[in-house]
């Protein structure tokens, strides 16, 4: 015996998303038949207003509501500091340390020859225009500790290089809080190869 068709289509339009398999997608779809209505009907209704009213930033191309997002608009962040990242998590996750004051510039991706992704499929063209427009003295590279996000930043510095603005690269390494003998051998060459004097 199946689910009825309702039940069916949605477990594959749940198992479509991102990081769900089909077991999590069933378990998604059994929620939603046993869920109160009032609970389904408002996240119908979340869902309908995120996909109707959140867009990208027209000036740095992270998450919003309106045209420029609450970052680029607020007037005490420093606009001369620009940190790259890659998605809009990332932005997520560094404004969750509190400690950053700059801006950013998301790519929407990062380069991937093997899956097709090239220059011109990223936010590239647009952060080299905002560069040159000013009033950015530094940029921080702030792309992924992996071969994607290392190429692009690659990549990056080397468009970037001519304009002679400062450009640094987030430190990776050993973690806080973690003993040496548990850190993994990539993670310690690069926190050994990026030491800095104290």
């Amino acid at each position: 015996m199946t689910y009825p068709e309702s039940m069916i289509r949605l477990i594959e339009e749940f198992a479509r998303m991102p990081g769900v398999g089909s077991r999590t997608a069933e378990r998604f779809a059994l929620y939603v038949l046993g869920a109160p209505k009032e609970n389904i009907e408002a996240l119908a209704q979340l869902l309908l207003k995120v996909n109707e009213n959140i867009h990208y930033c027209g000036q740095c191309f992270n998450l919003s509501e309106t045209p420029v997002c609450r970052v680029c608009g607020d007037p005490t962040r420093d606009h001369a500091l620009l940190c790259i990242v890659q998605d809009p998590k990332d932005v997520i996750a560094i404004e969750k340390t509190g400690d950053y004051k700059g801006v950013y510039h998301v790519l929407l991706g990062a380069l991937s020859p093997l899956e097709g992704i090239g220059p011109k499929d990223l936010k590239i063209k647009e952060l080299l225009e905002r560069v040159k427009k000013g009033p950015v003295k530094e940029i921080i590279l702030g792309t992924n500790s992996d071969t994607e996000g290392d190429a692009t930043a690659l990549y990056l510095l080397k468009q970037l290089r001519p304009l002679n603005i400062k450009v640094s690269r987030i430190a990776y390494g050993v973690p806080v809080g973690s003993p040496l003998e548990f850190v993994d051998r990539a993670s310690l060459a690069r926190a050994m190869k990026h030491r800095h004097e104290v």
